[in-house]
């Protein structure tokens, strides 16, 4: 019995029903391609292939997998994810339409038309509403804004 289980054969199929037993639980396809490669390091096993190259060809199959076929999996996986682009928000200009006031923890901002929490980005600062601001940076679900300086 202690010979089936330090087999090369036993370990690679146990490594491999682990990386597959880790991506029903995460369900992101984040094991998967490790699998493949527990598979292809499986098969090796089976045809007497020293230890080395099975190692190898479980490396070697698992990146290839990993970089050649991940971004084409993900990409009919979730075809309908909506990418946020948040970045494009940073650097507009808001309409504080309630005060923003650090230390009440209060405060929206418009901005595209949809209200955000928002805060001033120095921490003393309070901008109120009526004011045009722009958006310094976004942490979690809120916008960081600044006074926009007015023209003389």
């Amino acid at each position: 019995m202690r010979e089936i289980l330090s087999s090369p054969v036993f370990i690679w199929l146990a490594v491999m029903v682990l990386f597959l037993v880790i991506e029903i639980a995460t369900v992101g396809l984040t094991s998967i391609w490790f699998a493949g490669g527990a598979l292809a390091a499986l098969v090796c096993a089976l045809a007497g292939i020293t230890p080395v190259l099975q190692a190898a060809s479980f490396l070697a199959v698992s990146l290839v997998l990993v970089f050649y076929t991940r971004p084409f999996a993900l990409r009919f996986v979730n075809p309908h994810r909506v990418k946020t682009n948040y970045e494009d928000v940073i650097g507009r200009e808001v309409q504080v339409i309630k005060r923003i006031d650090n230390r009440a923890d209060t405060g929206t901002a418009l901005c595209s038309g949809m209200e955000w929490s928002a805060r001033s980005a120095e921490d003393s600062g309070v901008i109120e509403a009526g004011e045009t601001a722009y958006v310094a940076e976004i942490r979690g679900v809120k916008l960081y804004v600044k006074r926009k300086k007015q023209e003389l």
